[in-house]
């Protein structure tokens, strides 16, 4: 049986995505914790000790690597934790595709290092895990996670009517993809766009 593809760790200007381990335990729960207020009602990630443990468990196992791939996002000058990426039921064969699901955490949101870590995300995704399509599905009232998308140059494919259930309730969400053939373009606007601002 041929191995699946895997996605290394990756280094930007300021942040570095590597895999999540058991000793990210306690900040990561410190982060999810002080994060509450920004995650909700848009996403509930893993906020104790034995959730924690489930993820990773999840993301390490042999079978259910094959389907999910999860990152976090750090900062490289002091490591503290920036957001969290998670491709998942990823399919292979004639597919190659992933859904993938992401959040910041505080106090390092709002600061621009989600939009240099997807861009890392996405290119572990398709350098790497040799994916063909991502796809993101967002809540129509989380304003900063479409503007995210739409800066790395995602495209709004639909609309899906309660589509994830979030927090006990059906959820309305916007989908949104990037392909494999579009990313080169969509990264260099991206870089492009981030030169001028400064």
């Amino acid at each position: 049986m041929p191995s699946r593809p895997t996605a290394a760790a990756r280094a930007g200007a300021r942040v570095l995505l590597r895999a999540p381990v058991a000793a990210d335990a306690a900040a990561f729960l410190r982060s999810v914790a002080a994060s509450r207020r920004l995650h909700r009602p848009w996403v509930a990630p893993p906020a104790t000790p034995a959730q924690f443990r489930a993820w990773i468990g999840r993301v390490s196992a042999a079978a259910d690597a094959q389907r999910h791939a999860s990152f976090l996002a750090v900062r490289a000058d002091d490591g503290s934790l920036v957001g969290v990426f998670n491709f998942s039921e990823i399919v292979r064969g004639a597919f190659q595709s992933a859904y993938l699901g992401y959040y910041a955490l505080a106090p390092n949101a709002g600061r621009g290092y989600m939009t240099e870590a997807f861009a890392l995300a996405l290119d572990a995704a398709f350098r790497d895990l040799r994916l063909h399509r991502v796809e993101a599905n967002v809540q129509p009232g989380n304003a900063r996670s479409i503007a995210l998308v739409e800066r790395l140059g995602f495209a709004r494919e639909g609309y899906s009517p309660r589509y994830v259930k979030v927090g006990g309730r059906w959820r309305d969400h916007a989908r949104f993809a990037m392909l494999a053939d579009d990313w080169p373009a969509a990264r260099r606007a991206l870089h492009a766009a981030r030169r001028a601002a400064r």
